[in-house]
C-alpha cells in the first residue's frame, strides 16, 4: 500500500510540474528556420517548425521562448503553414531553472507516428533595438544594434536549424561570429549574402530549453546596422470615444505622448542647417519632420493641437463615408506636420480628434435588443510601439446591460461613470488598459448595451426643466419688490 502511495505521489508531482520534461520524446523538429526582419521600435520574427510526431495521437506541440525573447515579445501567433487561421495557444508555467517560457499549441488534427506538420510562429518584438552610437549630429547617419540568442530553444530534439537576420538597410556595420560551435556544424557558423546574415545550419541539437544546454552552449549575437527612418515610440496613448445617439455622432480624441527613441542630438539644434537639409532633401534619418496617418472615412470636424495651441501646418484629405461594412477599404489621409522637427531624444505631446457618423460604427442586435458599437483600439503609426495605452468608451446616459469584448487581452478593464454637460446621473464608461501595442494590435473593441426609451427622453426633459426653471425664476423676480421705501 505504501509503495502504491509513493507511485501515485510521483505521478501527481509530474503532472503538476511544467511540461518541459514530458515533451521531449513526443516530437522531433526535422528543421527550424527563424527569419528576423529588423526595424526600429518593432522587430518582426517568423519561425517555421517542420515537425514529426514520434508517438501516436499527438494533438499538442510545445514551443519554447527563452526569458530574454519572451520579455521582448508583445505579439505571438501560431498557424499551420499556408493557412490563415490562428491555432489555439496557451502559455504554461515558466521553468525555474532555465527561465524558459513554454507555449502549448493545439494542432488542427491528431498526428500518428511519423506524421508531419509545418507550423509558423509569428512574433513581434518591442524595445528590442537600441541606438549605437547613442548620440548623433543633425547630419550624421543613424545606426542601431540588435541582440539575439544564437540557438532557437525547443523542448524537442532538432535535426537542423538556422537563423536569418535581415536589416532593412543595405548597410550592415558589423555582426557577431559565434565561437565553440564545432560540435553542431563543420561549416562557417555565420555567412553574409547581400544584406542577409545567416547563422547556421546547426545540426543534431538536443532538447535546448533546459538550464544545462543554455548555460553550456547558448550565446548572444549582435548585429549593428544602419536604419534610415526615425525610431518612434508612443510612451502614452489616451483614447476617448464618446457615443451620442441624439447627435448620431461618434467623437474620438487621442492624447499622444510621442518620443523619438533614436540617438540623442549631439550639440545644439540649428534651424539654418535643418532648412538647408530640407531644401536639398538630405534630412537626417533620425529627424522626424512629418507623419502620415490613415483615419476612418467620413470623418469631419478634425482638430490637431499641442500644448501651445492649434497646429495649422497639416493637410487632411477626407474620404466619403462608405458604411461600416467597407470601413477597411477606404481612409482619410492626414499629413501631420508637428510644430517643430522632433530630434532624437525629444518628446512631442499633441491631441488629435474627429467626429464620425455613428451609423458607420454601430449596429442593432434584434435578438438581444442591444446596440453594438465598434471602436478601434488605436490609429496605427507604422513601425511605432505604444508603451502604455488607455481606451475609454463613453456610452449614452442611462445605458444598461453593458458587455464588451477586447480583440486581445487587456491589462485591466473597468466600468465607471463619466459626467459632462447636460448630464443628470452621468454616463457609463468602459475603460481598458494595454501595454506594448504594435501594428498587429490594430483590432476593434466591441461594446453591447441597451438604452431604454426613458433614457432617450432624459436629456430633453433635463433641458426643458432647466429652461422652465429659468423662466419661473425670471417671472417671479419681476413680481418681487425689493425697494425699502415706496413713493
Amino acid at each position: 500500500m505504501l509503495q502504491r502511495w509513493h507511485i501515485l505521489s510521483f505521478l501527481l508531482a509530474a503532472l503538476s510540474a511544467p511540461s518541459f520534461s514530458l515533451a521531449d520524446s513526443s516530437f522531433e523538429n526535422t528543421a527550424i528556420v527563424r527569419t528576423v526582419d529588423l526595424g526600429g521600435s518593432l522587430v518582426h520574427v517568423t519561425t517555421t517548425y517542420a515537425v514529426k510526431a514520434l508517438e501516436p495521437g499527438q494533438t499538442v506541440y510545445h514551443i519554447a521562448l527563452d526569458e530574454n525573447e519572451r520579455h521582448k515579445t508583445s505579439w505571438i501567433e501560431a498557424k499551420v503553414k499556408g493557412q490563415q487561421g490562428a491555432l489555439r495557444m496557451e502559455e504554461l508555467a515558466q521553468d525555474e531553472d532555465s527561465k524558459s517560457h513554454l507555449f502549448a499549441v493545439t494542432l488542427p488534427k491528431k498526428l500518428g507516428v511519423n506524421g508531419t506538420i509545418n507550423l509558423v510562429l509569428d512574433t513581434v518584438q518591442t524595445h528590442a533595438t537600441y541606438p549605437w552610437p547613442q548620440s548623433a549630429a543633425q547630419k550624421d547617419p543613424q545606426s542601431l544594434k540588435y541582440e539575439s540568442d544564437l540557438f532557437i530553444v525547443s523542448p524537442y530534439h532538432t535535426a537542423v536549424q538556422r537563423t536569418k537576420i535581415k536589416p532593412s538597410s543595405p548597410t550592415v556595420l558589423s555582426y557577431t561570429t559565434p565561437e565553440n560551435v564545432d560540435q553542431f556544424t563543420l561549416e562557417s557558423p555565420v555567412t553574409k549574402s547581400g544584406t542577409t546574415i545567416t547563422y547556421g545550419p546547426f545540426h543534431n541539437i538536443p532538447s535546448s530549453s533546459n538550464a544545462e544546454f543554455i548555460g553550456e552552449h547558448q550565446q548572444v549575437v549582435v548585429v549593428h546596422y544602419n536604419f534610415d527612418y526615425p525610431v518612434l515610440e508612443i510612451k502614452k496613448l489616451q483614447r476617448s470615444a464618446e457615443i451620442s445617439h441624439w447627435g448620431s455622432n461618434l467623437n474620438i480624441e487621442d492624447k499622444i505622448h510621442l518620443y523619438n527613441a533614436g540617438p540623442t542630438l549631439k550639440g545644439h539644434f540649428s534651424r539654418l542647417e535643418h532648412q538647408s537639409q530640407n531644401f536639398y532633401r538630405t534630412l537626417g534619418p533620425h529627424i522626424l519632420a512629418s507623419l502620415t496617418l490613415y483615419l476612418p472615412a467620413g470623418i469631419r470636424n478634425t482638430y490637431f493641437y499641442d500644448i501651445i495651441g492649434n497646429v495649422s501646418t497639416s493637410h487632411l484629405r477626407t474620404a466619403p463615408s462608405v458604411g461600416k461594412n467597407a470601413r477597411g477599404n477606404q481612409f482619410s489621409v492626414l499629413e501631420m506636420r508637428p510644430r517643430y522637427p522632433i530630434m532624437g531624444g525629444w518628446n512631442y505631446t499633441y491631441t488629435l480628434g474627429w467626429d464620425a457618423p455613428l451609423e458607420d460604427s454601430v449596429g442593432w442586435d434584434a435578438a438581444n435588443e442591444k446596440y453594438i458599437v465598434g471602436v478601434p483600439v488605436m490609429t496605427v503609426i507604422p513601425g511605432t510601439v505604444v508603451t502604455e495605452a488607455e481606451v475609454k468608451i463613453v456610452l449614452p446616459e442611462a445605458a444598461t446591460d453593458i458587455e464588451f469584448i477586447s480583440p486581445f487581452p487587456a491589462l485591466s478593464s473597468s466600468i465607471s461613470t463619466h459626467i459632462t454637460y447636460l448630464d443628470t446621473t452621468g454616463r457609463p464608461a468602459v475603460s481598458l488598459e494595454y501595454k506594448d501595442l504594435t501594428d498587429k494590435h490594430n483590432g476593434i473593441i466591441y461594446v453591447a448595451y441597451k438604452v431604454p426609451l426613458s433614457a432617450h427622453l432624459k436629456k430633453p426633459l433635463a433641458v426643458a426643466t432647466a429652461f422652465l426653471g429659468v423662466f419661473v425664476f425670471a417671472l417671479t423676480a419681476r413680481r418681487v419688490d425689493l425697494r425699502l421705501h415706496k413713493r
